[in-house]
This record gives structure tokens, sequence and C-alpha cells, in this order.
């Protein structure tokens, strides 16, 4: 005896006709299509695409740092004249074959670190405020602070060469000379202490932090975590009003004795009569 089937029961679905029919819904599992020979891959286009913006973002930055180093070489140059102006010389005196000090006691090597020190700060105040006037409206940046630093750095080196080479010849015999037995004449500038040269840029590196934290541009500050979004405060749900009791029904009217109308209230009222 065969197997029994309900009438009108169509029959099993083939392996050919379940291919034949697309599934609605598409496979998780599945692998992404492949992309076309003639499109790039997406994926290289979004790696590509932020190189503009970070040239674009760097180009400002760039601007700014090359010229607040250019300003600083040109304060440097200023420097450098002060410097030889301002600086104390070393007296010498020529006898016979000897070059001597006009001075021995003297102290102006000392006072030529000094001046180029105290010159030094005056160059790093200068050059940080006007840093920081320039580029306060758009909240100064990590260009201003490394531009100060590398300028204030070239700036006291190309000051301390330039005023070397315009201060007195440092060929003493070739002085000596000049000035002939018994003349007297200046001896080079130089610095003792080579530290100086730090001075500008810890300076205006000192004097930038302390501009920027007084007078600085402000950024907003981020709302409260208990805030919604954009700062404003979460709207709670206003509670349901509690529904009012049912009113009391009122209790039926008595009915009239001997043909008086009854007083809702209990009350007597004047004129009524009582009971009978």
């Amino acid at each position: 005896m065969g197997p029994v089937t309900v009438p009108n029961t169509p029959p099993d679905p083939t392996r050919a006709d379940a291919d034949a029919v697309p599934d609605a819904t598409p496979n998780p599992f599945a692998p992404p299509p492949a992309p076309d020979a003639g499109t790039p891959p997406t994926g290289l286009a979004v790696a590509q695409s932020p190189e503009p913006r970070l040239l674009e973002r760097l180009l400002p930055e760039l601007r700014i740092g090359a010229g607040t180093v250019l300003a600083c070489i040109v304060v440097g140059l200023v420097m450098a004249g002060l410097w030889v102006w301002l600086a104390p010389k070393v007296p010498l005196v020529v006898d016979g074959d000897r070059i001597l000090y006009a001075d021995p006691e003297g102290e102006q090597r000392a006072g030529a670190d000094a001046v180029f020190v105290l010159i030094g700060l005056g160059a790093g105040i200068l050059t940080a405020l006007g840093a920081f006037l320039i580029t306060r409206r758009r909240g100064g940046g990590i260009a201003v602070a490394v531009g100060l630093v590398v300028g204030g750095l070239l700036g006291s080196v190309g000051a301390w060469r330039l005023g070397r080479w315009l201060g007195p010849s440092d060929n003493l015999i070739a002085e000596a000379r000049r000035v002939g037995n018994g003349g007297h004449f200046d001896a080079s500038i130089d610095l003792g202490a080579m530290g100086a040269l730090v001075v500008w840029p810890m300076t205006a590196m000192v004097v930038l932090l302390a501009l920027s934290a007084a007078f600085g541009k402000r950024e907003q500050d981020p709302p409260p975590y208990w805030a919604g979004p954009y700062g404003q405060l979460p709207q709670t749900p206003e509670a349901p009003a509690a529904p009012e009791p049912p009113a009391a029904p009122e209790a039926p009217a008595a009915p009239a004795v001997g043909g008086e109308q009854p007083v809702s209230d209990g009350a007597a009222r004047p004129g009524d009569r009582g009971p009978g």
C-alpha cells in the first residue's frame, strides 16, 4: 500500500525549482560582490581623500610659523647692533712686545654677557607680545610657540655672530701694530656664558603662556553630563493628573407626608409645618 496523501497537495519542490526562485532576504554570511574593473575600490578613495584636507590645515600653520621665525631673525639683527653699542669694551694697552689689560680688575667681560641677557629678555617679551596680538583672534596654536622657540634661538645666535663681526677686531697682533707701542685699543666682544643664547626663546615661551592664560581665546565649555543634547535640560514627561473620585450619589428624596414637600437638606424653613 502506497503513502497516503491529502488531496490537492502540491508535490515537493525540487532543487532546480528552489534555485530558480530568488530568496527575498539576502544571506548575511555571503561574501561582498567584487567591484567592477572600471571603477576604483571604495576603500582606496576614502583613504586618499583626507590628504588634501590635511594639507589645507597645515598650510596656514606653516605660514604663521615661518612668519614668526622671519620676524625673530629681523629682531636679532637689531639686537646685534644694540649689543655692540651697549656692551662694555675690554681696554688693552701695548707694552713693547706685550699686550696687557689696561684695567686688570675690570668686569667688562661679564658686563657684555649681562647686556646680551638683558637685550634677549626684551626681545623675548617683544616677540611674544607681537605674536600673541597678531594671532589672538584665531586662538594662537602650536605654530606660534614653535616659531617663537626656533626664531628666538636663531635670532640669538645671529646676534652673537653678527655682534662679534661688527665689534672690534679679534686680531690683537694687527691692532697692536696699528696703534704702536704704548697705544690703547679695545678687544673684541664675546660671550663667556653660552647659556645667554637661550634667554630669548625661554622668555618668549613664558610670556606667551602667561598672555594666553590671561587674555587668550576661550573655548566653550561642554555641557554637563546630565544635560540633554545641545546643552538643554532633558524634557521629563509630565505625570498624568490623578482622576477625580466619582461624586457620591444623592440620597433619594423622602416621600411626602400629608401632601407636604420634603426638605432636601433636612433644615427647617420658615412657614413650614411639622409632620402631622
